[in-house]
């Protein structure tokens, strides 16, 4: 097998340091360094390094998106009105899937997505487009449909919870070995099922009133 290109070790190194460090606490010259390859490299493959946090977040949440998409398209094969609990399994299910407990990958992604969800670098803020914003205003209108009671912000709220509890779960898998008594579904499938029943009374949960 071919060793990775520069620009590929530069994004493995970045994703790595981004999600370790945050955005500010990372520096060019560390990614280089870890990367192997010059300091102009970053400028040469991406332009900046708010571009490079782009490219890197990109290359991890577009095959969630692509799932995530596909899963709304079987359910509204199906139905046009899907179930709040379906919903939530399609939207959240990729996140497991994509973020697997005991892989490297996995618990690297988890780390980067709190990351992208919490640093307050406005760089971080920056990094999504229109297909990401397409994926995120399908659900909207899903959920929307199936919980017409709650207003188009609460809805962005509990959205984004979903994200929330998802990415920190994960962190918190892969930086506590399950114990070995404990059985091996409580990592897994176990894990998902509980987040999904939980994740989808927050979002059937009554309107908040004002």
């Amino acid at each position: 097998m071919a060793p990775p290109d520069t620009r590929t070790q530069i994004l493995d190194a970045a994703e790595h340091l981004f999600g370790e460090r945050g955005y500010r606490g990372t520096s060019v010259r560390a990614i280089t360094d870890r990367a192997g390859a010059n300091l102009a490299a970053v400028g040469y493959h991406f332009g900046s390094k708010a571009e490079l946090l782009a490219a890197v977040a990109r290359r991890v949440i577009e095959p969630l998106n692509a799932a995530q998409c596909a899963g709304l398209d079987r359910l509204l094969a199906r139905t046009p009105e899907p179930a709040v609990s379906d919903l939530v399994e399609a939207f959240a299910g990729p996140l497991f899937d994509g973020m697997p407990a005991g892989d490297a990958g996995g618990a690297q992604t988890s780390r980067l997505i709190v990351t992208i969800l919490s640093d307050p670098a406005e760089e971080v803020r920056g990094w999504t487009g229109p297909a990401e914003d397409t994926v995120r205003e399908r659900y909207v209108t899903a959920f929307a449909r199936a919980l017409p009671g709650l207003s188009p912000a609460e809805l962005r709220f509990r959205m984004r919870g979903i994200l929330a509890v998802t990415a920190v779960d994960r962190v918190e898998v892969h930086q506590r070995p399950v114990p070995a008594c404990s059985p091996p579904a409580a990592g897994g499938e176990a894990a998902r099922h509980w987040a999904i029943t939980f994740l989808t009374a927050a979002m059937s949960a009554p309107p908040t009133g004002n």
